[in-house]
């Protein structure tokens, strides 16, 4: 297996293009060519960790936290990042990153977090916006069902927890070829009646190109007659921060320390505590205090994240409790996501856990 294999996979799970646009995930070192020998799953990339991939044989090091997130004007060993890609250059170990195109993902670190708190009834907290298209095409009704199947197959009509929509209208459709062309049905030269579907569909526009090709690949037609059209509809599978319910709700304190447990927090920075049961959860993996209006908004009784600045606390304006369980804590099962769906898609394949605790923040 290649370099860009792993990448073309993760491309599929969690889009490049989900991530934002100070963020530099995808591939740092290495050549997209080279055959990977086993792989080690981390949060950030330290010496250390490079250390670990060396003693496992691993070649590839596929991280949360990009090693390049500014711009590198030289590389000398000067500073933390330049010494990493050194080695690992060195070392011929490539490395991928997966940051906000996983933080944005619906199956990504916020659901994980959720998942981990037990919540219920999970939706995207802030979903992506004017990140989906419609597709308009016309087939012979023949053809209608081979055609559906092969654009479902890659990714159209899904909408929430519902997939395979679309809405069909019979119509007819009117076309003349030229001398040139072999239609499908009709004669070059005339003008020719058919009897078709007009199918509409919704799609996310980081599949257009996978769908367009599945369309063109299983529609009868020489030449296919489509339309795409941008929506301003909200991505209800993709964004920032996830909510949901626990149920039976609990009360603030309690529920405070079943979250240190499960995030082995040392510490909790949280706003007065408001006297009510805990009974619906919005959680942000990494940074996610610009979300803590949107929570308020959701209806949420707490804000989980990490991150939060002295003045954003202020923002939670006695509405709602906001805890800052710290970055790495709500990050910590990042490693999983990306284990599991690697060893889940390519099972005869080595995969790593890093065992390198790579925070660096400690508590007294």
């Amino acid at each position: 297996m290649k370099v860009k294999e792993i990448i073309s996979w993760i491309d599929g799970i969690a889009p490049f293009s989900y991530q934002e646009s100070y963020d530099n995930s995808g591939l740092q070192t290495g050549n997209p060519e080279t055959e990977v020998k086993g792989s080690l799953v981390c949060i950030d990339v330290t010496e250390e960790v490079i250390d670990e991939a060396l003693r496992l044989d691993a070649n590839l090091i596929i991280s949360h936290h990009p090693v390049i997130f500014g711009g590198l004007k030289t590389i000398t060993g000067k500073t933390f990042p330049e010494r990493i890609i050194i080695k690992a250059l060195k070392k011929d170990i490539a490395i991928i990153s997966v940051h906000t195109n996983l933080d944005r993902s619906f199956h990504g670190v916020s659901r994980r977090m959720a998942e981990k708190l037990g919540l219920i009834n999970l939706k995207v907290l802030d979903p992506v916006k004017d990140s989906l298209v419609k597709l308009v095409f016309f087939v012979p009704p023949d053809h209608l069902e081979k055609v559906r199947e092969g654009i479902f197959e890659a990714g159209a009509g899904v909408i929430g927890e519902y997939d395979m929509c679309s809405f069909n209208l019979k119509g007819t459709g009117t076309f003349r070829g030229s001398q040139n062309t072999n239609p499908f049905v009709g004669q070059k030269g005339e003008l020719h009646t058919e009897k078709e579907m007009r199918v509409e569909t919704i799609l996310p526009s980081y599949l257009q190109n996978n769908i367009l090709q599945a369309l063109l690949k299983s529609h009868p037609y020489e030449e296919v007659a489509y339309d795409i059209y941008p929506l301003k509809n909200e991505f209800s599978r993709a964004g920032m921060g996830m909510i949901g319910d626990i149920d039976p709700a609990r009360d603030e304190q309690d529920f405070l320390d079943f979250v240190k447990e499960v995030f082995l927090s040392k510490c909790i920075r949280h706003t007065a505590l408001l006297n009510r049961k805990i009974s619906r959860v919005a959680v942000c993996g990494g940074s996610g205090s610009t979300l803590i209006g949107k929570a308020i908004c959701a209806g949420a009784d707490i804000f989980i994240t990490g991150d939060i600045k002295y003045h954003q606390f202020f923002e939670a304006e006695n509405r709602i409790l906001v805890a800052d369980i710290g970055h790495y804590e709500s990050e910590q099962f990042t490693k999983e996501i990306i284990y599991e769906s690697l060893t889940e898609k390519f099972p005869k394949f080595a995969v790593h856990l890093s065992e390198v605790n790579t925070n660096p923040i400690n508590y007294l």
